[in-house]
């Protein structure tokens, strides 16, 4: 009966009822677009950085600052920080294999240099990896040309984007094969170092900076960086890779008879003549030595953080931490992290302002019924009954409000993919899982603004309610 009658009700104070409705299903649409676009977000971040980059957890060594994969979280000192040597590596990879829920572990060492190439000169991020297992932990990396580093080869393969950068401004396709020439400079001296572009790959969503990064076997990384490298066995590195670690006078007094150096000096087509011409091919099978980091990929990517603290207290002895990826990722993390922040607290605010107003258009409802509630009052309606009376009225718009905003929004969410929407920054492409606006119909969500609608239907009732309930008698007799 009580639910007939607030049927009954809705439809006498229509333009009140239409209103209220809206407004619920403005919001629930709002939620569902707002949390789709969340939920698309961190997916994408997933594939952005956990499947491309970072892994699940990184290792790397303790100290007063925490680091990323290529640098220090604190931008004030980045550019003077240089990476520590992990220590105790063996005995801490000792430790990951026997944790339980480890998928997958490999190593990196990291570094910074100029990478000239065509002409092209250019900074780079460099990855130095361990070739055995880093590829196989890492789907978002897709092979674009040419083939994977292998384990004990010296090489390195560019990214599909700064492979058509290179020709925008050189005119010429780095093809593979092509000789990259990494410089870098620093306390111990001028390092030189040349390798052949094995391949060339994109990643399945690019981060802010992930173009940038120049995958490379770890024995070039490692004389870019000055580390000592450390094996059970002799080492002996060709001097067409290593020029020298002496001062960069040194470097003239070595034979290059045969090639005269233009009359401006010293150039690196130069310097690349003479690598080529003094190349040595006894350098396979050079392996081992030392690393920044160990990542790992875990079973259950949900436990990651327990996974990190049990696994912090049996490494702590070793001077080593675990982190989570958003501390691999570095400052990149934290932007992305903040713009979801905002994201939120605006879909908060746009709540707060629609859950104001549906109150305000609630009670004005009450206060042109006071003479049909007073005469309710007036015949003995227990307070129950016409709490249950509002109750239901306001819970039949909301149950159609919402449904009418998961539809609505599932609408938007067709059109907006028909129109394949390129997203041209970069920070946003990452946000949102790629360069092309997609929004994905995700039935959790939609559950989830649905009962939110409902939700918001019963809790703003409570303040009308509470209205209703001292309307007195009296009141309708004072209006006829």
């Amino acid at each position: 009966m009580t639910f007939f009658l607030a049927l009954r009700n809705i439809e006498r104070n229509k333009m009140n009822s239409i209103i209220v409705a809206l407004l619920i299903a403005i919001i629930s649409f709002i939620f569902f677009i707002g949390n789709s676009i969340i939920e698309r977000s961190n997916m994408g971040l997933n594939q952005a950085f956990v499947e491309s980059l970072t892994g699940d957890v990184m290792i790397q060594k303790r100290g007063d600052i925490t680091m990323n994969l290529f640098g220090a979280n604190t931008p004030i000192i980045d550019d003077f920080f240089v990476l520590p040597v992990f220590p105790a590596y063996d005995a801490v990879m000792e430790i990951v294999r026997a944790e339980e829920g480890v998928a997958g572990i490999t190593s990196q060492v990291s570094g910074k240099a100029y990478l000239d190439v065509l002409g092209v000169r250019s900074p780079v991020l460099l990855c130095g990896v361990d070739a055995k297992s880093y590829f196989s932990m890492f789907p978002g990396i897709i092979l674009e040309q040419g083939r994977f580093l292998q384990e004990g080869e010296f090489g390195a393969m560019i990214t599909l984007d700064r492979a058509q950068r290179i020709q925008r401004q050189s005119g010429q396709y780095p093809e593979i094969g092509e000789s990259l020439l990494f410089t870098s400079g620093g306390t111990f001296g001028f390092k030189i170092r040349e390798v052949p572009v094995v391949g060339i790959f994109s990643y399945q969503n690019p981060g802010l900076f992930m173009n940038e990064i120049v995958i490379a076997d770890p024995q070039t990384v490692r004389v870019l960086n000055s580390i000592q490298v450390a094996s059970s066995s002799e080492i002996e590195v060709a001097d067409d890779r290593l020029l020298t670690t002496a001062d960069i006078d040194d470097i003239f007094n070595m034979d290059i008879s045969g090639y005269q150096p233009a009359s401006e000096g010293f150039s690196v087509d130069f310097l690349q003549s003479w690598l080529a011409e003094n190349r040595t091919e006894n350098n396979a099978g050079v392996t081992g030595g030392d690393w920044n980091f160990i990542i790992i990929n875990l079973d259950n990517k949900n436990n990651t953080g327990s996974f990190i603290d049990s696994l912090n207290r049996r490494i702590e002895p070793f001077g080593v931490i675990a982190v989570d990826w958003r501390t691999s990722v570095g400052v990149s993390a934290i932007l992305l992290l903040l713009i979801q922040v905002l994201f939120n607290a605006g879909m908060f605010l746009v709540c707060i302002a629609g859950v104001i107003t549906v109150i305000n258009i609630l009670l004005i409802s009450v206060f042109r019924r006071t003479r049909e509630i007073g005469t309710l009052r007036a015949i003995g309606a227990s307070d129950l009954y016409i709490s249950s009376l509002v109750l239901y009225e306001n819970l039949i718009l909301s149950v159609l409000a919402g449904t009418s905003g998961i539809f609505a929004g599932f609408l938007f969410m067709e059109w907006v993919n028909s129109l394949a929407f390129r997203i041209p920054n970069e920070l946003i492409a990452s946000l949102l899982g790629g360069p092309v606006l997609t929004l994905a119909f995700i039935p959790q969500v939609a559950l989830f603004s649905f009962f939110l609608a409902v939700a918001l239907g019963v809790v703003v009732s409570f303040y009308p309610i509470h209205i209703t309930l001292r309307i007195e008698p009296i009141e309708a007799v004072r209006q006829g």
